[in-house]
Order: structure tokens, then C-alpha cells, then sequence
């Protein structure tokens, strides 16, 4: 079993930065990526960002590449999503994710999930 908490959403400015944390417990030896995720309407929730845990590799979705950067600290089990120049629109539920599969920019290739940290962005 693995536990994801996350942490670090708010209220902020547009323009404005947070840093959302995402602590994992259990058997996170055994995950190969974990990412950030958010609800999209009608469908599976979209991926936001994603890093191999052991090589680091990132990947992004378009809309928030140059903005956003995730961050893994594998002494510390915690990863990490860097949101700056937030937007109205990046408002949403954001929910870190686990797995240990060849997929990891899709929701489905995911194993386990977090409640999710409300960000909040005003213009």
C-alpha cells in the first residue's frame, strides 16, 4: 500500500506562485513515476506533470510547461509541484499520483491517489 498526502494549495493572485507538496508513505520504492493531476470534465483527469522517481526524467502538459516544475526528493518520499505565473484558468483540485507502470501522462496508468489540495486563483 501506498499513501499520498497532499499539501501547499491556497488562495493566490494571478501571477502569483505556490509550491504544492505531495508525501508519500508506504512501499514508494516501488513506484516508477508520480505526477500531478487535475479533473477535466466528462473524462479521466488530465495530466498535469509527471517525473520518473529514480531518474528524474520530467514531462509536462503544454499548458502549464514553462510554468510549472515538478520535483521529487527521494530522501524525503515528497514530491514537489513548483506553480508559477499562475493563471484564473489553473484553478482547480490537484492531486498527486503514483505508479508503477510504462504510463505516467495518463490518468489510468496510475495506481494510487491523494485526496487532492484546492488552488484557488483570482484575477
Amino acid at each position: 500500500q501506498v499513501q499520498l498526502v497532499e499539501s501547499g494549495g491556497g488562495l493566490v493572485q494571478a501571477g502569483g506562485s505556490l509550491r504544492l507538496s505531495c508525501a508519500a508513505s508506504g512501499r514508494t520504492f516501488s513506484s516508477y513515476a508520480m505526477g500531478w493531476f487535475r479533473p477535466a470534465p466528462g473524462k479521466e483527469r488530465e495530466f498535469v506533470a509527471a517525473i520518473s522517481w529514480i531518474g528524474g526524467s520530467t514531462y509536462y502538459a503544454s499548458s502549464v510547461k514553462g510554468r510549472f516544475t515538478i520535483s521529487r526528493d527521494k530522501a524525503k518520499n515528497t514530491l514537489y509541484l513548483q506553480m508559477n505565473s499562475l493563471k484564473p484558468e489553473d484553478t482547480s483540485v490537484y492531486y498527486c499520483a503514483a505508479g508503477g507502470g510504462v504510463v505516467i501522462t495518463r490518468a489510468y496508468g496510475m495506481d494510487y491517489w491523494g485526496k487532492g489540495t484546492l488552488v484557488t486563483v483570482s484575477s
